[in-house]
């Protein structure tokens, strides 16, 4: 069993988790509204994983007989428009997100929470990732410049990207 703060604390989370979510939905409304529609299909996979996070915690919570809270969602807030910023963007949004999951291993390892400390530890290998593929892209983007011809390249390329969220939240 996981204590109230903890409980708190991944509620907390997946309400995190869900603003990722809405945040790369509104991302990509954006760059399908501007044209980049393979760029736009990358964010809504990312949308797609972001949602699968927060129910991944609500499964959690479930099974250690809490209560999940969901709470109001904010607007996502994002200015860009260019292809580099709104990556730029993606990445310190998701080292921020790693630093909060790094806040629930933390606090789990305060409570000598083993269990918590075991499932968070997948969150903690899959931000790994998250942050990698954003700095990928931006990678990209700066070997390609602003040119038509390399954000064309990039943007089909993006558009590749299939989902990969499992469908069972339990099998995983």
């Amino acid at each position: 069993m996981v204590s109230q703060k903890m409980v708190d604390r991944i509620n907390l989370q997946i309400n995190r988790e869900m603003y990722s979510a809405y945040l790369y939905l509104a991302m990509a409304a954006k760059m399908n509204e501007l044209g980049y529609t393979g760029i736009g299909k990358w964010l809504t996979v990312q949308y797609h994983e972001e949602m699968f996070h927060a129910m991944k915690f609500a499964e959690y919570l479930h099974d250690q007989n809490a209560v999940v809270a969901f709470a109001k969602i904010d607007t996502p807030e994002f200015k860009e428009k260019d292809v580099k910023p709104l990556f730029e963007h993606v990445l310190a949004h998701e080292q921020g997100v790693s630093a909060s999951i790094r806040e629930i291993m933390d606090l789990a390892i305060a409570e000598k929470d083993y269990a918590t400390q075991t499932f968070v530890q997948w969150y903690i290998n899959e931000q790994v990732e998250e942050e990698k593929n954003a700095t990928e892209i931006l990678q990209n983007i700066d070997l390609v410049g602003n040119s038509a011809q390399g954000l064309f390249m990039l943007n089909t390329e993006l558009g590749k990207r299939d989902p990969s969220v499992p469908l069972d939240f339990n099998k995983i």
